[in-house]
């Protein structure tokens, strides 16, 4: 079993794939080194002696610089470098010579649901969507008394609440606006009821109009202060929306059909070794059927931004690239904020070090292809193949905006374990084979035996592809299994 890997030739770490006891040699490139300290599993161990000031390099990029002379063997962290990272950049293109789409292949089926409109969906489930939190607990009773209704076809009756929909302004206002119809449309939903309270900001007609067009069969609403008896009338609509979606059931669908997100969040020293290269690994082999998959977490593409911006596909997407993500900083530095005050304390106990460090694990996600478009909060995906998305690194604010993109599921990678989910089925990826077993409960797939040994990051790649395809099928993720999903939508102004 490998106690150590070496991602880069040009990296002057190494990274624990298991604790190393002081004192232990370890041969690394045919050279043999001793740890001068405790490594714990995920920590860097230095190759090379770094002055203060040099460059600590892992996966071939400066992930920070030394704070104190550093000696081979010594652990590498918080306690001996820093970030490099400050404001925002000016990127210039440098497309790879041979930037172009990923060769196809034919793609296999999952057994999903043919949507009237010709979309794919992998659930067939009624969704109770509140534009006000006003009505959060009225859609909570209309789901727990029509559970009757969750028969046939239909695979779930779910709500999800929020406290927004009121007393916001300006760009919060259409922010929950636009992303509570992109969960309308979403395709998973067979049926929807939209439930409004009647005096909030959020008015129907403002939410029709952001609707646009749908079929009144899909989709009803209710306000609760026009009718005497809010549940009554909510249980006539539902019982219409599941005679609706009914009709629907299983049939083949070719994976081209997916959109797929990724997201990594309680991430650890391994993210970027195994869960997240598998994660990549995925994404290559879907893009390659025709797939889709969105990449999102814009404050931890800063300081990786050399993984992504030089394969945008064309000028124009990497120009949009570059937007998204000096807008970003400049929407930290408008709220007086540290761009760079990042990773986490559960990051650091688990090995990750700096942004850069963070980044250059979470980007692994994005595989090999070319970035085919990048697209806006709450805008949906239109173009085949890799989509970066405009949103925050918070896992449920991510989750939640590409579930809003139309991601039919997510891809979750932590090395920390969390329990949480979109309403997209949520697959967790355990980074370490530790965390898989303790947390069986929780974790869906095991990238751990990545580090382990047992699997290379292709094998483990072509074995989530089929994971996925279950699951698209119908089998279960975790949290589902948990009746674990909820939303959280993106602000930054004021509350009235």
């Amino acid at each position: 079993m490998p106690q150590v890997i070496h991602i880069h030739p040009q990296d002057n770490v190494v990274v624990a794939l298991h604790p190393i006891a002081a004192g232990e040699t370890l041969t690394v490139n045919g050279a043999a080194y001793t740890a001068v300290q405790d490594i714990p599993q995920g920590h860097k161990m230095a190759l090379a002696p770094l002055a203060p000031g040099e460059n600590v390099v892992k996966y071939g990029f400066a992930i920070g610089s030394a704070t104190a002379p550093i000696a081979p063997g010594q652990w590498v962290h918080t306690h001996n470098m820093r970030t490099n990272l400050s404001g925002e950049v000016e990127y210039t293109y440098n497309p790879a010579s041979d930037l172009a789409p990923l060769p196809p292949v034919q793609p296999e089926t999952f057994e999903g649901f043919r949507r009237l409109d010709g979309r794919a969906a992998i659930r067939n489930e009624i969704w109770i969507i509140p534009t006000v939190g006003c009505v959060n607990d009225v859609a909570k009773k209309m789901v727990a008394d029509n559970q009757d209704l969750v028969t046939g076809s239909i695979e779930g009756l779910y709500t999800f609440t929020h406290p927004f929909g009121c007393s916001q302004t300006g760009h919060d206002h259409a922010q929950t606006r636009k992303l509570l119809a992109a969960l309308v449309r979403h395709p998973n939903a067979a049926a929807v009821l939209v439930l409004h309270l009647g005096c909030e900001n959020l008015q129907h007609d403002q939410f029709v109009e952001e609707l646009g067009d749908y079929d009144p069969n899909r989709v009803k609403f209710l306000t609760c202060q026009e009718v005497e008896d809010e549940f009554a009338a909510g249980r006539q609509l539902l019982t219409q929306l599941a005679d609706y979606a009914k009709q629907f059931t299983r049939q083949p669908i070719p994976v081209s059909d997916l959109v797929v997100g990724m997201k990594c969040g309680g991430s650890d020293g391994l993210s970027g070794i195994t869960a997240n290269p598998v994660i990549g690994r995925f994404s290559d082999l879907l893009g390659a059927r025709g797939g889709s998959t969105v990449l999102t977490e814009v404050p931890e593409m800063f300081g990786a931004e050399g993984f992504l911006m030089d394969r945008c596909i064309n000028r124009e997407v990497f120009e949009k690239a570059e937007r998204m993500i000096n807008g970003f900083k400049e929407y930290f530095i408008s709220h007086n904020e540290v761009v760079y005050d990042n990773p986490s304390p559960g990051n650091k106990a688990g090995g990750i070090t700096t942004l850069e460090d963070k980044s250059c694990g979470c980007v692994q996600k994005g595989g090999t292809a070319p970035i085919m478009d990048v697209i806006g909060y709450g805008d949906a995906v239109v173009t085949k193949g890799l989509n970066m998305l405009y949103g925050p690194g918070n896992d449920l604010v991510s989750a939640t905006a590409m579930t809003a993109a139309g991601a039919h599921l997510i891809l979750f990678s932590t090395g920390r374990g969390t329990p949480f989910a979109a309403p997209a089925p949520t697959m967790k990826i355990a980074t370490n084979t530790p965390l898989a077993t303790k947390k069986a409960g929780w974790i869906d797939f095991n990238a751990g035996v990545v580090a382990d040994g047992e699997k290379t990051i292709d094998e483990a790649g072509e074995d989530l592809l089929r994971e996925v395809i279950a699951v698209a099928s119908g089998k279960q993720t975790k949290a589902e299994q948990l009746g674990y999903r909820e939303i959280s939508i993106f602000k930054d102004g004021v509350v009235l």
